[in-house]
Parts: structure tokens; sequence; C-alpha cells
């Protein structure tokens, strides 16, 4: 008798398995991934640029995934789209002088919500270099966010990406701070910068979904993934293509976040409350990111699932994926822990010096404690079509893709669940 109740016992526990898997091979499948990622990269909504028509087509889309999938609205909203406002400063005109010498206004980019700008030597703006053997990236969010006045010189080595900072003037606040930047190897001791804008509001939005938790609904969990990108530049086409899709970048792991939402509300088991999100003009400075962040307690959330470039194989090859800030919670052995016994490994960034773990929508909540993080499988040190038009649909391994969205429906199961719950960033280590 005793055999025959372990043998039910197992045949029970082996029953669940088997529907679990039966559920999540029906639910987030290669079909379903290929729809999803082949619209919000389809040169249709033309590189979803923020404050495009197209980024506006790719919210309704998502918006209407979440719709139909029966999610329910973030905060009792009346629709999906958590809506916020930014100022956005249009370029006029500009010119500089340093020490006499005329800087070409093409060199020169002010990003500052004052219409009509003017500062010298004498204005109190500290003057810093951004070197050719620094990180570009990281040197601008480390400005930016400093909430200083800077004049920043860039070393000539950066010119080919200076046109992109124009995108910082798309994404500013009434009482920020001035920063201009100036593509020069001259060091001045005296200088004019002056510049004119048509200082305009302008409204952006995140779409945001909830499945809320049964025992702990006040406890969440988050899955996130950016929905803007580059746009159409011409200036900037290659062999004759000028819209810059972001298949990898980041419909990929928006598309990730759509499926999981599925996947979830079939479940329909979770114990903490999942909310779902596809970040705005992350590309512009995070803004969308930001934004979101200010909605929670941060000691309400137990964890962030941030989806990013998921698209190709990692440096390990197939059935892999790395953790931005990996030691810095055990968010990453916990997931581990739940896939054991498959042929999936989640491994610790190996790009650290390229500081992701700071870079990405994850950032704002990990400074204030949340263990979030961002999972991606980018090689950020040699990923051909990285912000480049050559980042489309076919240059992505769909199959790789759906198994590693799988992996991350199983390896999240227990955090949702409550029994697991990842221990808090050290905020006074961060940077």
């Amino acid at each position: 008798m005793k055999c025959i109740k372990i043998y039910f016992l197992l045949a029970v526990l082996m029953s669940g398995q088997f529907a679990l898997a039966q559920s999540i091979d029906n639910i987030i499948t290669k079909s379903e991934t290929e729809r999803i990622e082949k619209y919000l990269s389809s040169d249709e909504l033309e590189g979803r640029k923020t404050f495009s028509k197209g980024i506006d087509k790719a919210a309704a889309f998502i918006a209407n995934e979440f719709e139909q999938t029966g999610l329910a609205k973030f905060k009792n909203s009346s629709n999906y789209l958590q809506s916020f406002t930014r100022m956005s400063a249009k370029f006029i005109n500009a010119s500089g002088n340093f020490d006499g010498t005329t800087i070409d206004q093409k060199n020169i980019i002010v990003v500052t919500p004052q219409a009509n700008f003017s500062i010298t030597e004498t204005s109190g703006y500290e003057l810093v270099k951004i070197n050719k053997e620094d990180n570009l990236n990281m040197a601008i969010r480390k400005y930016m966010g400093a909430g200083k006045n800077y004049l920043i010189l860039l070393d000539e080595s950066f010119a080919q990406n200076f046109g992109r900072l124009t995108n910082l003037k798309s994404n500013i606040t009434e009482n920020q701070k001035s920063v201009v930047f100036v593509l020069s190897n001259l060091t001045p001791t005296k200088f004019t910068i002056e510049a004119t804008h048509k200082i305009e509001s302008l409204n952006l939005a995140n779409v945001v979904s909830v499945i809320p938790g049964k025992s702990l609904p006040n406890e969440y969990v988050i899955f996130s993934g950016h929905y803007d990108h580059l746009g159409i530049n011409s200036a900037r086409a290659v062999n004759g293509d000028s819209i810059y899709n972001g298949a990898n970048d980041d419909a990929a792991g928006t598309t990730a976040m759509i499926l999981l939402s599925k996947y979830y509300k079939k479940l329909n088991n979770n114990e903490r409350t999942l909310v779902f999100a596809a970040f705005t003009a992350e590309e512009v400075g995070g803004f969308g990111a930001q934004y979101f962040s200010k909605q929670f307690d941060p000691a309400t959330v137990k964890a962030m699932f941030n989806l990013e470039m998921i698209g190709t194989e990692s440096k390990w090859g197939r059935n892999s994926a790395y953790i931005t800030g990996y030691e810095k919670t055990d968010m990453g052995a916990i997931l581990q822990k739940n896939l054991a016994g498959t042929a999936f490994t989640f491994y610790p960034d190996p790009y650290t010096d390229q500081n992701l773990f700071y870079r990405s929508d994850n950032a704002t909540l990990a400074r204030l404690g949340v263990p979030a993080h961002t999972i991606s499988t980018s090689k950020m040190d040699n990923e051909p079509n990285y912000h480049k038009p050559s980042d489309e649909f076919q240059t992505l391994d769909i199959d790789n893709m759906t198994e590693i969205i799988k992996a991350i429906a199983k390896s999240a199961q227990t955090i949702i669940s409550g029994k697991d719950t990842p221990t808090r960033v050290d905020a006074s280590q961060l940077k």
C-alpha cells in the first residue's frame, strides 16, 4: 500500500510538470515570437523613434496584446498607456568661439530648457573633457544625471556619434541644468556659446499591464523591455537603408515581455502581483523607466526582470544568457536553481567594463535597492548590428530567442509564487 501511495504521488507530480511543459510550449511558441517580433521591428513602425508616429503604432500594438490577453490596467487606469510629459528643445541656431577661434555650428549641441541661451567663461559652467579612450555612453549618462551646468569637450574621434547627442534635446525638464557639448580638441580659457531653441511640451507613454497577486497583492515582480529605438536617419543610411528597425534592440525584449504576460496569465497562479511594462525613451535617456519607477515604493518591488537584446546567441552559444549585476543580489542563483536539470544557463555579465548594470532600464530601481537586473545575450564587444540599420528581423535567431523566453518564464516561478525573495541591492555601494 505504501508503494502504491508513493507511486501515485510521483505520478501526480510528473503529470503536473508535464502539464506545465505542455502549457509553456503551447503559449511561448516560435510562431508567436515571430509574429510579435516581426511587427515591432517592421519598416511600418519606422524605427519607433520617441515622439514619432511609428512609436505610437507600436504602443497601440502592445496595448492591444495586453487587452487580448485579458490583463488588468495599472492602478485602475482607463487604458494601458502610462502617459507623462517631457519638454523638447527644437534647434534653431548656435554659435561658439574658443579663444578667438570660431566653432562650427554643427560641432555644438546645447541641451537646455532655455529658449535663448548664452554663456561665457564667467558663467560658472564646469569644463570637463571626454577623451578618446573614455566610454562615451557612460560619460554622457554620468554628466546628464549630475544636476550641474557643464561645458563638455568631446574628443574629435567621437565625430561619427556626436550628432546622436541631439536626441537629448527631446527629453528635458523645466528646471534641469544646462549641458553644452562641443566637439573639439581645444581647451579654451575664454569662450562664448550661444544657442536658440523653440521649447515645446511633448507627451510620452509607457505601456503597462498587471496580473494581480492572489495572496501577496502588494508585492510586485516587474517584467520589462523598452520599445523605442532610433527611428529614421537618412544622413546615416547604409546601402540605401535609413530605417533603424531595432529588431534586437529592443523589439526582442519587448516581445519577450509580451509573451511572458500571456504565459503567466494562462497559469493564473501568481501570489505576487506581476507588472508588465514596455518603456519609452530608453534610447534618449531612460526617461520612461525613470517615470515608471516613481510609481512604486521600492520596498514593495521584490524583483525586476528587464529584458534587453535577447535575439542573438550569447558568447557561450545557444541556451544561455547573462544577468547584469549578477553579483549584487542572489537573484541569478535563484533563477539558475529553478532551471536545474535543463540545458539552459544564466551567466554573470562578462562585459563589466561597459557598466551595463547602470545603462539599462533596471538602473533606476536598482539604485533604490531593488533586485533589478537586465537579462541579455548581446555580445557587447562584437555585436555587428548594434545601433545600425542592419538590426532587422532576419538577423535574429528566433528558435533560440523562444527558448530564452521559456527559460526566463520557468526560472521566475518561485519568485512570483513568493517562495523565493532575492536579496536587495546594497544601494550605498552603487556608483
